[in-house]
């Protein structure tokens, strides 16, 4: 840290335990948690100058975050061939944040109208195609194309209203920061002061 910058000292004062929290949900080795700490804080240290707006500070942050957690589970995925027992053994670091979010989805699912729910449920969880449907329903094909397009479009309002989601370059989930309290849980979040 840069004594003689007082913005990252202020940041450093203001994020470095959350941050630690952050990191250390998805790494469990406490000396990278420490390395990454160090990584982050020069990465935010060389972009200060290009942050153009003060009130995104907080989200550009934990990007940075993010992103290096990233970098460092990519970085240690081996190149060659990989037996099947080796690769299972490789923890996703985002199935936490699935795994944390799975209730209220259940929830904004099963508060859907009936037809949209029932229909939704069918294809997506049951594997019911489409036309299985139609005919399970008795209505036309575009029919029930119409309603699992409509159920998938009221979800996803429902998703969008409770949080903001963040996705990696293959369209992933790898975060979200609750707008709601439905999708709050007892874990320290970028949206909470610690």
């Amino acid at each position: 840290m840069d004594p003689s910058n007082p913005i990252l000292e202020e940041i450093y004062r203001n994020f470095s335990q959350r941050l630690r929290v952050f990191v250390r949900q998805r790494i469990a080795d406490d000396s990278i948690v420490e390395d990454l700490l160090q990584e982050i804080f020069l990465k935010i240290h060389q972009g200060l100058g290009n942050l153009e707006v003060r009130q995104k500070l907080e989200n550009w942050i934990y990007r940075i975050a993010r992103n290096t957690i990233i970098d460092y589970y990519r970085s240690r995925k081996p190149t060659g061939a990989v037996s099947d027992e080796l690769s299972a053994e490789t923890p996703d670091p985002f199935e936490d944040v699935k795994r944390q979010l799975a209730p209220a989805l259940k929830e904004m699912i099963l508060s859907l109208p009936h037809p949209y729910r029932d229909a939704l449920i069918l294809t997506v969880f049951e594997g019911v195609s489409q036309k299985q449907l139609a005919e399970k329903l008795g209505i036309s094909l575009p029919g029930a194309k119409s309603r699992v397009q409509r159920a998938r479009k009221m979800l996803r309002k429902l998703l969008e209203d409770c949080c903001h989601f963040e996705f990696d370059r293959m369209g992933r989930l790898i975060d979200y920061q609750p707008k709601c309290q439905r999708c709050y849980h007892d874990i320290p979040r970028w949206g909470n002061k610690s």
